[in-house]
C-alpha cells in the first residue's frame, strides 16, 4: 500500500519524505485554509517537494461541473504531470468526472461515505476514490468496512481504478486496509508518525545500544570502530 501525506505544512512534509517511503500527498480546501491565503503558492512549494513523478491529490473548490472542469484545467496546468482533480462525489462532481476523464485528465473522487458513490464514480471516469474512514466511523457506521466493500466492487467488475483511503483516527484503521490490499492511504503527520511511536520499540533499540557500549566503548558504532 502507498503512503501518501495528507498535509500543506511544508516543514511536517519535508521532514516526514525524509524520513519515510512516501508515494505522494494530498490536500483538501480546509487543508489550504490553515496556512494562508496564497494557496497557488503554497501548492507549487509541495508540488517541488514531491517531485513530479510522485501523484499530488489537490481539490477542486466549484460546485457546478463547468466550475469544478474550469478549476481542474487550472490545477494541472500550475501543478503539472501526476496532478490528480480531486472532485467531490455529488451530481456535478460525476458531471465532471467524466468531462475531465474522457479530456484524458486524472481524476479522484472524494468525500466517499458510500459504496455507491464510488460505483458512480468509476462509471465516470475516476482513478481513484477517496472514503472518509474516521468520518464513516463518526456516522455510526464501520468506515474500514465501507473501504473493503468499495474494493471488492473494484474487484469484482475488474474497474481499472484504485482507493486512495483517508481520514483516519489510528493506525490500526491503517493496518487493516493496508492488510486488505487497499492500493494507497493518505495520513497526517501524527497517523504516520504514530506507526512506530511504541515503547517497546524504543527500549529495544536503547538495550541494544547500551549492551554494545558497554563492551566497546561510549559513543562508538560499527563506522566509528
Amino acid at each position: 500500500m502507498k503512503l501518501l501525506i495528507d498535509d500543506a505544512n511544508i516543514e511536517e512534509i519535508r521532514r516526514l519524505m525524509d524520513l519515510y517511503p512516501i508515494s505522494g500527498g494530498s490536500t483538501n480546501p480546509s487543508i489550504l485554509a490553515k496556512y494562508g491565503s496564497d494557496p497557488w503558492t503554497l501548492l507549487k512549494q509541495i508540488r517541488t517537494l514531491y517531485g513530479t513523478e510522485r501523484d499530488f491529490h489537490v481539490q477542486t473548490i466549484a460546485t457546478d461541473a463547468q466550475g469544478i472542469i474550469a478549476d481542474g484545467h487550472r490545477i494541472v496546468q500550475e501543478l503539472g504531470e501526476n496532478t490528480l482533480i480531486k472532485i467531490p462525489c455529488m451530481p456535478e462532481g460525476f458531471k465532471a468526472m467524466k468531462a475531465l476523464s474522457k479530456e484524458g485528465y486524472r481524476v479522484t473522487g472524494t468525500a466517499v461515505y458510500t459504496p455507491l458513490q464510488a460505483y458512480l464514480a468509476f462509471e465516470s471516469g475516476a482513478e481513484y476514490v477517496a472514503p472518509y474512514v474516521d468520518r464513516i466511523d463518526n456516522m455510526g457506521y464501520d468506515g474500514v468496512q465501507v473501504v473493503k466493500t468499495i474494493q471488492d466492487i473494484i474487484d469484482s467488475n475488474a474497474y481499472d481504478a484504485k482507493i486512495m483511503a483517508a481520514s483516519f483516527k489510528n493506525s490500526q484503521q491503517v493496518l487493516e486496509l493496508c492488510a486488505y490490499g487497499i492500493d494507497s492511504a493518505t495520513c497526517g503527520p501524527a497517523i504516520i508518525d504514530n506507526f512506530t511511536a511504541s515503547a517497546a520499540i524504543k527500549a529495544a533499540v536503547d538495550k541494544f545500544t547500551n549492551d554494545f557500549e558497554k563492551a566497546v566503548g561510549q559513543g562508538k558504532t560499527m563506522a566509528n570502530l
